[in-house]
């Protein structure tokens, strides 16, 4: 009896023990966390939703009397437009704020959709192996090879502009990108020992690549998407710069840019305000998603 008794007190001290680590650990991820880049990220999302309710002002209506207005803190500014306006007179805040929606509409539209085939074409190519594997290797390689500046500018010229050129171009390349690294993740997964028990127990393939395949690269597919945002938004703001994007008036952050990109000197504000505002929400971004990968990776989390 007092043996089974101390063999529990040691059970119950080694859980204890165990919980205790795991809320180290818990506790040692969490102060990992970029804040900063979390909370620009949270700020971006915030501000693109709600968006008709925060603008100050119509982000395409002009007013020439007020046109290059410099910001409230310097000579010559105004509190009613804290960030300045541009060559029309709109306000700079506002379209700042529509821009952000934007970018994150590109952002979320291409990813879903390039992500998603992606995803489903790098299952496919990993499992089933063989002449399919390499057929959709090849391909993979091939759309590797296009720039993605001139695919859109291609597509701009045949489609004209507007959100949908924009998406259909972004997702033409960056499945690619998905389909290499989750067909690797699967060659690794395959080889698992309960994919190969249930083969044994007649499953088919669909449900094993549904089943078994599917839930075993989530967190890479997530990694993925989290890395490729700031990748996303920067593309959509080249191609407003070069004037493939979205078409005016509507605001993009790459649009103001080239608009001020002659002003420079004169009213810096017109390029230097989006331009930071790309900087931050790409950098943040990227930070973000290499937090995400190393928690969402059990080697790297216990390093």
């Amino acid at each position: 009896m007092a043996r089974i008794e101390e063999r529990l007190a040691v059970d119950l001290r080694t859980g204890a023990e165990a919980e205790a680590l795991v809320e180290v650990r818990a506790r040692g991820e969490l102060a990992r966390l970029p804040w900063a880049a979390s909370l620009i990220i949270l700020a971006l999302v915030f501000v693109a939703v709600f968006a008709p309710l925060i603008a100050p002002h119509s982000p395409t209506v002009q007013s020439l009397p007020d046109k290059l207005t410099p910001p409230a803190w310097q000579e010559g500014g105004s509190a009613k437009h804290l960030l300045g306006t541009d060559l029309l007179g709109r306000d700079m805040l506002s379209r700042l704020i529509y821009g952000a929606r934007v970018s994150l509409t590109v952002a979320a539209s291409a990813l879903l959709a390039g992500g998603g085939v992606g995803l489903l074409l790098g299952i496919l190519s990993g499992y089933l192996g063989g002449r399919v594997d390499s057929f959709l290797m090849r391909v993979v390689d091939a759309t590797l090879t296009f720039p993605t500046i001139l695919i859109a500018l291609l597509f701009a010229v045949s489609l004209g502009q507007g959100l949908r050129t924009m998406v259909i171009a972004i997702t033409l390349i960056l499945w690619a990108r998905f389909a290499r690294v989750v067909r690797g993740e699967v060659l690794a997964v395959k080889t698992r020992d309960f994919v190969s028990l249930a083969k044994v127990h007649g499953c088919s393939h669909l449900r094993i690549m549904a089943v078994h395949i599917l839930p075993n690269v989530t967190n890479t597919f997530m990694v993925l998407l989290s890395l490729h945002i700031g990748f996303v938004i920067l593309v959509e703001a080249s191609l407003s710069f070069l004037g493939a994007g979205i078409a005016p008036p509507t605001p993009s952050w790459g649009q103001m840019v080239a608009d001020g990109r002659g002003h420079i000197a004169s009213a810096w504000w017109l390029s230097f305000i989006p331009g930071a505002a790309i900087m931050l929400v790409v950098l943040a971004f990227n930070l973000f998603g290499d937090w995400l990968r190393d928690w969402l990776d059990p080697r790297l989390r216990q390093t």
